[in-house]
Order: structure tokens, then sequence, then C-alpha cells
């Protein structure tokens, strides 16, 4: 009995993973040392997903919300216009809703030179 309740809760478990929107890529890349800054960030997910929040930390410091209201409903492809303050290093933090109503949420990051 035990072997079948860990098997069932294993195939649930399994399940409810994949059935999450995973962020495929980013540009730029995450990790990625660039040498100048870029004028828009993309992410790009494996299904549709409504971003509800995306913001950028700079050298630690300054956080900004950047703009996403370009975007309604759901979408597996985002390119959101980009300010750089300087060269540092960038952390981009993301929040949504997936299609199948799990919240999602991540970051990335990346170095200008």
């Amino acid at each position: 009995m035990r072997k079948l309740l860990l098997a069932g809760f294993v195939m649930v478990w399994a399940s409810i993973a994949a059935a999450h929107s995973p962020l495929k890529s980013t540009t730029p890349a995450n990790e990625a040392i660039i040498a100048e800054a870029p004028t828009e960030i993309r992410l790009n997910f494996g299904d549709g997903i409504h971003l509800t929040r995306l913001t950028v930390t700079h050298a630690n410091e300054k956080k900004d919300k950047l703009d996403l209201s370009e975007y309604h409903g759901f979408t597996k492809r985002y390119k959101i216009p980009f300010q750089a303050v300087g060269v540092g290093n960038y952390l981009i933090e993301w929040r949504g809703l997936g299609e199948d109503g799990h919240a999602l949420n991540g970051t990335f990051s990346f170095t200008v030179e």
C-alpha cells in the first residue's frame, strides 16, 4: 500500500511540475558578460505566462520596475524596452501567472563591462 501511495504522489508531483511555464531563454543570456548595455530585455517561456511584475536592480542598489503595459493576457515571448544606467551587474526579477493558474517567478542576471 505504501508503494502505491508513493507512486501516486510521485506521478501527481511530476505532472504539476511539468505543467508550469519554464523560462527557456533570455536576452541577454543569464550570467552573460556584455560590452554594451542592451536596449531591450527578452524573456522566452515554454508556455504562455502573464507577467505581473518585472524589476531590475543595478549593482545591488537601484531597483526599478520595467514597463509591461504593452502586454495583456498570456504570451510566450516578451520584448521589454530597457534603459541601462551604466556598467555593472544587473539582476532581472520576474513574477507572473502561468496559463495553468500557478504563480511563477524567477531571476536572471548579466554584467555590462
